[in-house]
């Protein structure tokens, strides 16, 4: 009996030194285990070139031109939604040459805009050591715009624009004896837009505006104006009258070789629309790029993406091989 009670010990005994060191190895499987996810996903956590592929966070800036707005803001909303949701865009609008300020400040990552940056602009950047990567985004065309109504001025030649807005012709007689003899009530975005910029350098050749021209800080303000007065003609980029046709018509333009009507086919720099066609750009702060992952993973991921988004808003894109080489360009960037 007492052997069996020995025998029946040393057999619990053995049970137990088992149940234990059992216990041990489950308890290091399972800190492997909570370990191990956090190196696959640094492992998976890689840029593919297009933005979006690492999971970022932080603040992108970015000011501007009025008439890139609608493109960037599109573009910064699909990015926050679907690719980063933890990085903030903020997208305002306050006009090329304004935007360049700020950009020129450091204030902002990105400065939209509707006309290549000015050699003063580039030796402000240059003072303030302030690199900068040009981004070519899409092309614009501007338009001339009247009221739905207006039945007479629906074609203009390009020197009749150029007289309308420049005050030789004050009323709608004065460019045509059989057009009503009222007065021509001209309208444009001012000063602080790379549109006005580009209306009065590239197409006035620097000519003044008419005295009377009621230019406006906000294109919103300037289509309702337009919409309100039979007597009116505007002009701003294509992406305002065609997200507004119900309110707008659009005036074919003869530049020698018959009326031509802005549209995402017509507008380019080769096309028939070549002489009323810009490029648009947003200008990268490379120091803040290369500072903050989530600028640069946005620029790459713009430039990736433009061309998709641009149609939508109004701007005819640019070819694939400028897209592509801009590519190049920002990757090289990256420290």
């Amino acid at each position: 009996m007492r052997f069996k009670k020995v025998l029946f010990f040393l057999l619990v005994a053995a049970l137990v030194v088992v149940l234990v060191a059992c216990g041990g190895t489950s308890a290091e499987e399972g800190e492997e285990e909570t370990t191990e996810p956090e190196d696959t996903s640094s492992e998976n956590a890689e840029s593919e070139g297009d933005g979006g592929s690492e999971e970022l966070e932080g603040k992108v800036a970015i000011d501007g031109s009025g008439t890139v707005y609608p493109l960037m803001s599109t573009m910064a909303e699909e990015y926050m939604v679907n690719e980063q949701q933890n990085v903030s865009i903020e997208v305002s609008r306050a006009g090329t040459g304004a935007g360049f300020e700020r950009f020129l400040n450091e204030e902002t990552d990105f400065n939209d805009a509707s006309r290549p940056i000015s050699e003063e602009e580039q030796a402000t950047a240059e003072e303030n050591s302030i690199e900068y990567q040009e981004m070519k985004l899409a092309l614009d065309g501007l338009t001339i715009a009247i009221h739905p109504d207006n039945d007479w001025a629906t074609e203009l030649t390009e020197d009749e624009v150029i007289g309308i807005f420049t005050g030789e012709y004050t009323n709608w007689s004065d460019v045509n004896s059989e057009w009503p003899d009222e007065a021509i009530n001209t309208y444009g975005p001012n000063e602080n837009h790379g549109t006005y910029e580009f209306f009065y350098e590239d197409i006035l050749g620097e000519q003044p505006l008419a005295e009377n021209i009621n230019l406006q800080q906000e294109y919103s303000t300037l289509v309702s104006l337009v919409a309100e007065d039979v007597n009116s003609i505007g002009f701003f980029g294509y992406g305002y009258y065609e997200s507004n046709q119900d309110q707008l018509q659009a005036v074919g333009i003869d530049f020698g070789e018959g009326s031509v009507e802005p549209s995402l086919d017509t507008i380019g720099e080769e096309g028939p629309y070549a002489n009323f066609t810009r490029p648009v750009f947003t200008y990268l702060n490379v120091g803040m790029a290369q500072e903050k992952p989530q600028v640069m993973d946005y620029a790459l991921w713009v430039m990736n993406n433009v061309t998709d988004f641009a149609g939508e808003t109004g701007f005819a894109p640019i070819p694939e091989d400028e897209v592509q080489s801009q590519v190049e360009e920002i990757e090289s960037l990256e420290q």
